[in-house]
């Protein structure tokens, strides 16, 4: 259900509601001032309060003004008097006003009435605060101005105002968000006809009670006002609520009805009605809050699966439902194209077997990870044990399933196919790690190589680093121009790719600059290899015309000694280098 909008009450609504306040207190005043001091029944707060909580604040002004000055009238004609209209306007605004903040306080949906919090939240700040405080400071007005006494003024008006509000508010409120155009659109028929024949009995029976019947059977009306609520829900259930409080509360003040076996004054009468009527509100509403709200979880669950159901039976990813110990409780029709088997062979097997065994560890890990954390969505990629096709990567998307008290018990997972998607990915690294021009590896990849390779030089392995910059290139471009020295620079690379092995690595590191990686070479080895390479440009790389271009290359060589990092390496190469250079170049040297 969605929440409730706060309404926008038209120009006219605050006279409206400031006049059924006024002849709501007024009645209130004429009929139950039976002590000469505050009103034993008062219902018109309710209004008040159910415009407040049903309106945006900015109207809230207008519906206070209109209210007080109904409460002043009203307690000046037929109460306490002039002397008493202003402080008792003020105390009935202060009531509803405390009801509304602490209502909207920590009610954030504004759904006061159809649940059990909002509905406990509107009890407590209605009985447990403002009738409290505003209490105490109408017995103080009463007491000044009648000969009734503090603590019987203060009860009187906890006992008229708490039931009061109990009686009347939910109802108001429920009319006020449209919950009655609500439940006649959407109920059906014999629904209706249900809730009009429960109601009318409900009637007949309390009439009885409270006027025919020979024996005090105050708690008959109560079956029938929890069947209500059972099988019409919180409208019914406070329908019957206004009923019960119009025809006992009337037999009560006229004189007959059980109550009349009580040896005490009206009042007391009364006030003892008071307590038999909440009881009765504490006995049916609180139901019809609970099964109101079950009956719209029950209709939301019932929407999310139809929503869920559609969507795993046409979509393209495999839809499981995983339990706490990983056993697959339901797989979409998409599973027979995606991994080759039937959804229904799949049932009560463990989803870990659909994944390849060197992934498995990830993919329990990432089904814990969603249990333990309910609410969040977790990710994992893995290659499956058996596939329909030339898929050899799934993408797994998991998140748990919780219960109604919050803890997790079982998985809903969509499993993707992402064999392409890696495919590219693959071919893209592969693109970024090679030179475009030469086909060595980039300065990136090579580096990435050599951090590996001191990573394996600290556990003992013996390795090399070559560093080789072309002699004299800039002559070859001067003379030949800058695509001839492209070329070259390719065919440099591919006359020393025979001379190394499938493990060793060759990088350009930029311009004319290379940089050659000898995995479980010494030093001494390198040398050889580093000889053997240059010999190999003994004959011309290429010709320009009938011109043949000649090379030679000065190097620097390091042992990766597994205690520098990479930066210290390959300066004491680029030093090696140089020192090859200023020894006339075509050489080799040894890092110091």
């Amino acid at each position: 259900m969605p929440r409730p909008v706060l309404r926008n009450p038209s120009a006219l609504s605050p006279i409206v509601t400031g006049s059924v306040y006024f002849v709501a207190a007024s009645a209130a005043l004429i009929i139950s001032r039976f002590e000469g001091g505050l009103a034993f029944l008062w219902g018109a707060n309710a209004f008040l309060m159910a415009e407040l909580l049903t309106s945006r604040t900015a109207h809230w002004p207008r519906a206070i003004i209109a209210c007080g000055i109904a409460s002043a009238a009203a307690t000046a004609m037929f109460g306490m008097g002039p002397m008493a209209a202003i402080p008792m306007a003020a105390i009935n605004i202060l009531e509803s006003l405390i009801v509304a903040i602490l209502c909207r306080r920590y009610v954030p949906d504004h759904r006061v009435i159809g649940a059990i919090r909002p509905l406990v939240v509107f009890i407590l700040a209605l009985t447990g605060v403002a009738d409290i405080v505003t209490g105490m400071l109408a017995a103080t007005v009463a007491s000044q101005l009648t000969s009734v006494s503090f603590g019987a003024s203060w009860l009187q008006w906890y006992t008229g105002h708490a039931l009061g509000g109990l009686t009347c508010a939910p109802i108001l409120i429920m009319l006020l968000q449209g919950e009655l155009g609500r439940w006649m659109r959407e109920t059906a028929t014999p629904a209706k006809v249900e809730a009009a024949v429960l109601l009318i009995l409900f009637t007949l029976c309390t009439v009885h009670i409270f006027y025919w019947a020979r024996y005090p059977m105050l708690f008959a009306p109560l079956l029938p006002l929890v069947l209500i609520a059972f099988r019409v829900g919180q409208m019914g259930a406070a329908a019957s609520i206004v009923l019960l409080a119009a025809i006992g509360g009337t037999a009560t003040m006229s004189g007959v009805g059980p109550l009349t076996i009580i040896p005490a004054s009206t009042g007391d009468r009364v006030q003892f009605f008071q307590f038999y009527l909440a009881l009765s509100f504490l006995l049916c509403m609180p139901v019809a809050a609970e099964l109101h709200a079950r009956r719209r979880l029950f209709r939301l669950l019932s929407e999310s699966e139809v929503r869920f159901r559609t969507i795993a039976e046409h979509s393209g990813d495999v839809v499981l439902n995983i339990g706490v110990d990983g056993v697959i409780e339901y797989a979409s029709p998409s599973a027979h194209e995606q991994i080759g088997c039937a959804p229904e062979l799949l049932l009560g097997q463990s989803a870990a077997n659909l994944v390849d065994p060197q992934d498995r560890a990830i993919v329990i890990a990432a089904h814990r990870a969603a249990l333990a954390q309910p609410g969040s969505v977790h990710q994992v990629e893995f290659r499956p044990l058996v596939t329909a096709g030339d898929f050899d990567w799934y993408e797994m998307v998991l998140r748990a399933v919780i219960d109604e008290h919050g803890d997790a018990n079982g998985v809903v997972s969509t499993i993707r196919d992402i064999s392409r998607h890696k495919a590219r990915q693959r071919a893209l690294q592969q693109v970024a790690s090679r030179d475009a021009l030469t086909g060595a590896d980039s300065r990136r990849a090579f580096l990435e190589k050599l951090d590996e390779e001191i990573a394996r030089a600290q556990t003992g392995a013996r390795s090399s680093l070559l560093l080789i910059d072309i002699d004299h290139f800039k002559s070859v471009n001067d003379s030949y121009g800058h695509g001839a020295g492209d070329r070259v620079l390719s065919a440099f690379v591919e006359r020393l790719r025979p001379g190394l092995r499938a493990v060793d690595s060759i990088g350009r590191l930029g311009g004319e600059e290379f940089a050659i990686l000898l995995v479980d070479s010494d030093v001494d080895r390198s040398s050889l290899v580093c000889e053997r390479l240059r010999t190999a440009l003994a004959d011309p790389v290429m010709m320009v015309g009938d011109q043949p271009i000649r090379v030679t290359f000065s190097a620097g060589l390091v042992e990766l000694d597994g205690q520098s990092d990479r930066s210290a390496m390959l300066e004491a190469a680029d030093k090696a280098l140089y020192r090859a250079k200023r020894s006339g170049r075509n050489c080799m040297r040894l890092a110091a």
